[in-house]
């Protein structure tokens, strides 16, 4: 049989760019060679497509640091920057410039694991739609919704699932001149601590743990650099329980894990950078907690219209053993020490393994698509 032709895309515009890259790294070293041509489609800072080969030979492609190896190589000397037309033309790549030497790019599926704003808030997505090409994870809508803190708490809370008291400003309640008031208005009605976050944002940028007036104007004030829309969220004292399902119609959810930060939350840095943030899989909770757990992800999962793949976060209150939801990611951290293969890892699917099931979801799901009647053809019935 023919190999499948798989596109990986990563990088991006969003400040979760050098994570992409990490990501895509673990990704293409794991991808089985003998049953997928690959073609590394790199986005940089500035937005354009870049295509280079999916050479697994590590001296030519993965020498050095991962994470910037694939940058220097799509970058510099082994790239073409190329287009992907938004209209079905064959699930084309084609270069920006007629005049390069590549040749256009067919592709059957292309893996995106672009995190943040412009990957996995829907934008991508509406372009592969539009472009007729499978791709993994979930659709424009769902991506759009689990991306959005605001949009998610209020369907999930309408589902009847537990999430956290929080309150949603944009607008005029963000001007420099009106933030005071908000902040005062946050913390009558939700009490301190508090979390601040962006509404649309990724790997715990922007957000920030305050206890006072003060430093909530100012939380405030950095978070709205990142969107245009804050929340602000009561604070519980709590374990962080995170859960990755798996599937289309009939998902799965795996057994689940704890994060431990030696920071008061799960930031940037402890996410990434800090070698003391414990990842503990599987979490040490009860069977009965762990039960109800993976049912809620599942829940969350199907309530947001999840498709492909999802790390669906909690928050296990250390008094009274209380669930919450914290928030849906629909493109998680996919290197091979992230919680969402780790997770699997321990549920008996390897990563290498989770790869081919994603890859065969977004087939599958691109088929049901692809079937579906575009040109109304009349009722087919007789008018009595």
């Amino acid at each position: 049989m023919s190999k499948l032709r798989i596109g990986l895309l990563y990088g991006g515009r969003s400040v979760e760019h050098e994570v992409s890259i990490t990501s895509a790294t673990s990704i293409l070293e794991a991808l089985d060679s003998k049953r997928y041509d690959i073609t590394l489609i790199g986005v940089d800072q500035e937005g354009r497509w870049h295509s280079g080969p999916g050479d697994r030979d590590p001296g030519r492609l993965l020498e050095g640091a991962a994470a910037t190896a694939i940058t220097e190589r799509a970058g510099e000397d082994s790239s073409t920057e190329v287009l992907l037309p938004a209209a079905p033309v064959g699930d084309t790549l084609v270069p920006a410039d007629s005049s390069a030497a590549l040749s256009a790019a067919e592709l059957d599926v292309i893996f995106p694991i672009i995190h943040g704003r412009g990957g996995e808030d829907g934008a991508l997505q509406g372009l592969l739609e539009l472009a007729g090409v499978a791709y993994v994870g979930s659709g424009v809508l769902s991506s759009a919704m689990q991306m959005d803190k605001d949009v998610a708490k209020r369907l999930l809370a309408a589902a009847g699932l537990p999430v956290v008291p929080w309150l949603t400003f944009k607008g005029h309640d963000l001007l420099p001149e009106r933030i005071p008031d908000t902040a005062a208005r946050g913390i009558a009605e939700l009490g301190a601590p508090l979390y601040v976050k962006p509404a649309n944002s990724g790997s715990s940028v922007g957000i920030h743990r305050v206890e006072n007036r003060d430093d909530l104007v100012e939380a405030i004030r950095d978070s709205s650099r990142y969107d245009s829309k804050v929340l602000l969220e009561q604070s519980v004292d709590a374990r962080e329980i995170e859960v990755a399902v798996l599937g289309n119609d009939s998902p799965q959810a795996s057994l689940p894990g704890e994060i431990r930060p030696r920071s008061a939350f799960y930031d940037y840095e402890a996410k990434y950078q800090d070698d003391a943030t414990e990842l503990i899989v599987p979490a040490e909770i009860s069977q009965e907690q762990s039960d109800q757990v993976r049912e809620l992800a599942v829940r969350a999962f199907r309530t947001l219209d999840g498709a492909g793949l999802a790390r669906v976060d909690f928050l296990l209150a250390r008094d009274g053993g209380a669930l919450y939801i914290n928030e849906l990611n629909s493109l998680p951290g996919f290197t091979s020490v992230s919680m969402y293969p780790r997770l699997w890892e321990a549920t008996g699917l390897p990563y290498s393994e989770l790869l081919d099931r994603l890859i065969e979801l977004a087939l599958e799901r691109h088929e049901q698509r692809e079937a579906l009647v575009t040109k109304y053809e009349g009722s087919g019935g007789s008018e009595g």
